[in-house]
């Protein structure tokens, strides 16, 4: 019985030391400026999709009689538009060609589609640009990291719109409401009481209406 264990504990011995012993897998290396190629690319298709998402959005708010509630999804699809145009302009300076698939949009009651935007927005906020502006930091590039920045800042604000119109959606209802859209980083507001936009620091003159 000694003997017994006197052999496990030696077999014990050895099967650590051989674990000790074997090299350790490589893990294979990421490079950030080829993965921010391919976050932008990604960044790209959304921005395009959310474009006709919000357009879609927008005709069935009208649809329905909230007519305020049509110009904030115009807006925003306006504000997606400039963040997809600036991405392209650096994936273009980053050597790649951009590319969406532009799906069909699932359009539901105006109530149904203000619950999609807010969550698309939220991970866009809270997960996926984040993430995607860590890789850039780590790959050095000023312009990836400014196209999605824009592009965060704005979709924290559309997220703040879509929340307040959810939370009272009657008084979306009635005629349509007039917007402004940076053209350069897309921010998105009810008025013109600056002189320089919050986020790119263009002057207000930027800015186009969207009803």
């Amino acid at each position: 019985m000694k003997m017994n264990i006197r052999l496990g504990s030696a077999l014990t011995a050895a099967a650590v030391f051989a674990l000790l012993a074997t090299p350790a897998v490589a893990l294979p290396t990421v490079d950030p400026t080829a993965k921010t190629l391919e976050n932008l690319q990604a960044a790209f298709n959304g921005e395009s999709n959310a474009n006709a998402k919000y357009s879609a959005f927008a005709k069935k708010a009208d649809e329905e009689g909230y007519g305020k509630l049509g110009s904030l999804f115009r807006a925003a699809a306006a504000a997606e538009k400039v963040h997809a145009d600036n991405h392209a302009v650096v994936i273009r300076k980053m050597g790649g060609e951009p590319k969406a698939e532009i799906l069909t949009p699932v359009v539901a009651t105006s109530s149904k589609n203000l619950e999609a935007a807010i969550a698309g927005e939220t991970y866009e906020r809270d997960t996926m640009y984040p993430e995607f502006i860590s890789t850039a930091k780590a790959a050095g590039s000023r312009d990836a990291l400014q196209t999605l920045n824009y592009a965060k800042t704005a979709e924290a604000e559309h997220a703040k719109f879509y929340q307040a119109a959810l939370a009272d959606l009657p008084s979306m209802k009635g005629a349509g409401q007039t917007y402004y859209v940076c053209a350069v980083c897309g921010m998105t507001t009810t008025n013109l009481n600056f002189k320089k936009c919050v986020s790119c620091f263009t002057p207000k003159e930027k800015y186009f209406a969207v009803a």
